[in-house]
């Protein structure tokens, strides 16, 4: 059910006054700045975190439309204990909030293609953006555009400069085409607020972002429209319009929701309530070809009301984008839609104290004001646009790296179909075929990506729009949402004109449709074939080097390590080391995966976890060569042993398995080790480590020693101790959700401890299962585990309660479990 949203007032700029603000034209280019961006310090306010923040009280939720009751005065300022723990109740903060300055669009574009003069820029809203406008109206009309009646695309914007007033009037050359050399500043799409590092305090207080590189990008999302007109020259009018935002999340306006289409209007047909946003937009320009047709635009979009997404921490955000449960933190949703509702009753006793408080349904028979939302992992709003009502879809989690709308499934299988039918050897070279000439094609862009080759994706006679998703695609999947330093040298659509800009940047990916590229082997490093679903390695590539790390290594381990090419070993056949590294199984899996239809989240994660080993790695390489890595902070203080046990880092079997892995990636970690996405996450764990929750326990290493190492009763039982003693509060529930995603068995390896021979374990593991349990998270992560785990949970409990008579539930014996049917539903006696 739809629901009616108040819509968020309009800001600065967004009315048809063109006065001082448009006087600050900002200047915008497609590539890069030369200028180096200061680096930012990163600092905390040292204010102490809250041991243990709130979860939102419970509100009355109907299970077919949603809706949320309103809550009374007590209820808003006082939050009820929830299994024996007082939480102190703290008012969230949304994502984006109404009173915010911010523009959801910054400029809305229109060009088209005048027969005499080629691409030309015909309007821009609010106000013109410096520089070269024909440059970005180059862009915005693709290469054969005209073969084709509707072409979608993507480009980037880079603006020089910091944000706020003094850095408006900076400008660049629209064609510097140098490269911005990957110095960490404020991350995108953020303001110098969100940079500063404070303590996380909940998850929902701002400052919780991994970093950035410099000002913020802006996305332009692009559709160009071809009206054949017998009347005109050439036969038809070509005419383009863009969408300029600093939201990644720029898909929203070419999607059309058809699942949240509302009662249609007798003034327009379904038809028109069923198509995108800019879609509209422009089929209105070719109607009224003037600037109040982008004014209305403009001022549709920017009051578009996103108030009420709540602001997610860096450890929420991981944990809800690994999960597929739909009501994930829908506390936080109900707490806001409260907020509200306070709020306005306030307002409403302040302005007529004699009139009665609105309800959450104006009228009676009427559809609530506000509902909450039907899947969290998107947040349901809309946009008026000449009284069309335009359902808009936002995504709750943005990672770094993630722009628009895309499909790892299908760029993997793009590239995994033609490999598997017919494999072809690829030219050897050490960063890039890790498994040999026959390296899967999917982990040969994967090794370019990470080693910052040049990248070419080519889309002969395919839209522009095809070649701009693979693009991004290939920036989330190698990025994993771990990394960062690849969409900031993207280029998701080029043509043959910029090439001399586009040589000026290293280890740029780039989506092209001119078949010129691939007969120019020295102007890329690696060419992906979009058609054809083939790769190749160019011959003018430049070759690896061998580095300090590489000759320590073979000075350590002769046995295993790699020859010239990145294979093998001095003692070790090929066949028997063909996949030490697991490429070749971890594909496998994916494509088995993509096969059983598992879908995109489940993708998504295992492609997290394959670039987080693949990190771990590299800093257990740097410490084994170098003597100590950049890549783990606070090594010293998990090997203190605070909590009676020490250790940290990736988990092997035994040492030959190690030497085994590490020799298998010394290349591809050597080459990765002088790239921008390794200088970032350097500064990415530095400002992560500020925040951390536990710093005295590695708490992947200790899943992964239970998880993949044959343990003593004791080994395993400091394990289960240390865990229960560590990991109490919200913030410490969430950094160990995220070490234990569903993809990764959840919590089995932890309710394990339930089966534990010494009955002090098995009572520790029953109260830390409690504590995840009433965890607004873990209470999901609780009710995937299977029923054998949940029968021993309570007969544990049982066991160790005092003074209980009737052991039926454990509600009954007086235990506080604040669990709800659905959790308690499946756990009874088997039959």
């Amino acid at each position: 059910m739809t629901s009616v949203l108040s819509y968020r007032p309009s800001t600065s700029g967004t009315t048809g006054n063109t006065s001082a603000p448009l006087n600050r034209q900002t200047s915008l280019s497609s590539f890069p700045s030369t200028r180096t961006p200061s680096n930012p310090s990163i600092r905390s306010n040292g204010t102490p975190a809250s041991k243990i923040p709130p979860i939102p009280r419970p509100v009355s939720v109907s299970s077919s439309s949603r809706t949320v009751s309103t809550p009374s005065t007590s209820s808003a300022r006082h939050t009820p204990p929830r299994n024996g723990i007082s939480r102190p109740a703290r008012r969230l903060k949304s994502q984006y909030p109404a009173d915010s300055t911010e523009q959801h669009v910054e400029y809305i574009l229109v060009a088209s293609f005048h027969v005499d003069r080629g691409p030309i820029m015909e309007h821009q809203y609010p106000g013109a953006i410096s520089g070269d406008g024909n440059f970005v109206a180059e862009l915005m009309l693709p290469d054969q555009v005209h073969n084709r009646k509707e072409d979608w695309t993507i480009f980037f914007l880079h603006k020089e400069g910091e944000e706020g007033d003094a850095a408006e009037g900076e400008s660049i050359d629209s064609k510097n085409g140098a490269e911005g050399d990957g110095v960490i500043g404020a991350p995108n799409g953020a303001t110098n607020e969100d940079s500063e590092t404070r303590p996380s305090t909940g998850g929902t207080e701002e400052g919780d972002e991994e970093g950035g590189q410099g000002p913020p990008l802006i996305y332009v999302l692009n559709l160009v429209n071809t009206k054949h007109d017998a009347s005109v020259k050439r036969g038809a009018v070509v005419k383009a319009m863009a969408i300029c935002t600093r939201h990644p999340f720029l898909h929203i306006y070419k999607v059309a929701n058809r699942s949240s289409i509302p009662i249609v209007s007798p003034i327009y047909a379904k038809a028109d309530l069923c198509k995108p946003l800019l879609l509209l937009a422009l089929e209105e320009y070719f109607k009224a070809p003037y600037p109040e047709t982008l004014e209305s635009l403009y001022e549709a979009v920017n009051s578009m009301d996103l108030s009420l997404m709540p602001r997610l921490s860096m450890l929420e955000r991981h944990i809800l984008l690994a999960s597929d449960a739909k009501d994930l933190f829908v506390e936080k949703f109900d707490q806001m839609i409260q907020q509200r509702m306070a709020e306005e009753a306030s307002n409403n006793a302040l302005s007529s104290p004699d009139s009665p408080s609105k309800s959450s349904t104006d009228l009676v028979g009427h559809r609530p004001r506000y509902v909450v939302p039907r899947d969290t992992h998107e947040f349901e709003s809309k946009v008026i646009y000449n009284q069309i009502p335009v359902p808009i879809k936002i995504p709750t989690g943005i990672c770094p790296e993630t722009v628009g709308d895309f499909s790892f499934i299908k760029l993997i299988q793009t590239f995994s179909a033609p490999h598997a039918s017919s494999p072809q050897p690829f030219a050897l070279h050490p960063h890039l075929t890790t498994s040999g000439a026959f390296t899967h094609p999917v982990i040969v862009l994967i090794n370019a990506l990470l080693t910052q080759k040049r990248v070419i994706f080519l889309g002969h006679n395919r839209p522009s729009g095809e070649v701009a998703e693979a693009v991004l695609a290939a920036c989330a999947l190698a990025s994993g949402s771990v990394l960062r330093g690849f969409t900031r040298h993207a280029f998701p659509y080029t043509d043959l004109t910029k090439i001399d800009e586009l040589l000026l940047v290293p280890g740029f990916i780039a989506g092209v449709t001119n078949p010129t590229f691939a007969n120019h082997p020295e102007w890329w490093d690696l060419l992906c074939d979009v058609p054809t679903g083939r790769m190749k390695i160019s011959s003018r590539i430049e070759q690896a080097l061998m580095t300090d790390g590489l000759v320590n290594f073979q000075q350590q381990n002769p046995a295993y390590a790699p020859n010239g090419n990145g294979i093998g070993g001095n003692l070790t056949s090929l066949a028997s080391n063909a996949d030490a590294a697991g490429d070749t199984a971890f594909m496998e899996s994916i494509n088995s995966s993509i096969q059983s239809r598992h879908g995109e989240a489940a993708i998504r994660s295992k492609w997290r976890d394959y670039i987080l080993k693949f990190t771990r790695i590299a800093a257990a390489f740097e410490e084994s060569v170098y003597g100590a890595s950049a890549l783990y902070i606070g090594a010293s203080e998990a090997d203190a042993g605070a909590y009676g046990v020490h250790g940290h880092g990736y988990v092997w079997p035994d040492d030959a398995s190690k030497a085994r892995e590490l020799g298998a990636n010394v290349w591809r970690i050597e080459g990765w080790r002088n790239t921008r996405s390794y200088y970032a996450f350097i500064q990415d764990l530095a400002a992560m480590w500020e925040r951390r929750p536990i710093r005295s326990l590695d708490l992947a290493h200790q899943h992964d020693r239970l998880r993949s190492v044959k343990l003593s009763h004791d080994d395993s039982a400091a394990i289960y101790l240390a865990l229960a003693a560590g990991v109490k509060t919200y913030d410490e529930i969430c950094q160990l959700l995220c070490v234990t995603p569903e993809s990764n068995a959840g919590l089995f390896y932890i309710s394990l401890g339930l089966f534990h021979p010494d009955a002090k374990v098995r009572t520790a593991t029953v109260e830390l299962l409690e504590r995840v349990m009433g965890h607004e998270a873990g209470r999901h992560f609780w009710a995937q585990l299977g029923r054998f785990q949940k029968l021993a949970f309570f007969r544990v409990k049982k066991k160790d309660s005092k003074g209980s008579e009737n052991g039926d539930s454990p509600t009954e014996n007086g235990l506080g479990l604040s669990m709800d049917a659905r959790v308690r539903g499946p756990v009874g006696r088997a039959s």
